[in-house]
């Protein structure tokens, strides 16, 4: 009989160390959801700037086809 409380009891204790190790993971998921959020957020506002950029380089390129450079 006492060998049955024994098994229990370290079922007991894998069972507290599995949950403890589910609500690391957790946590650590929940954060790593957070980090890539935030990452997205940044690639969109740099894709932003890019597009942005290009379409000032494209108005200048188009306002310099009107003359050649003098070494043309």
């Amino acid at each position: 009989m006492g060998g049955e409380m024994g098994d229990i009891a370290a079922l007991e204790a894998q069972i507290a160390f599995v949950e403890d190790a589910v609500r690391a993971l957790d946590d650590a998921l929940a954060a790593q959801q957070q980090h890539i959020l935030r990452l997205e957020q940044t690639i969109d506002r740099l894709q932003q700037q890019l597009k942005d950029q290009g379409a000032r380089i494209d108005t200048v390129a188009a306002e310099g086809n009107e003359s050649p450079p003098p070494h043309y």
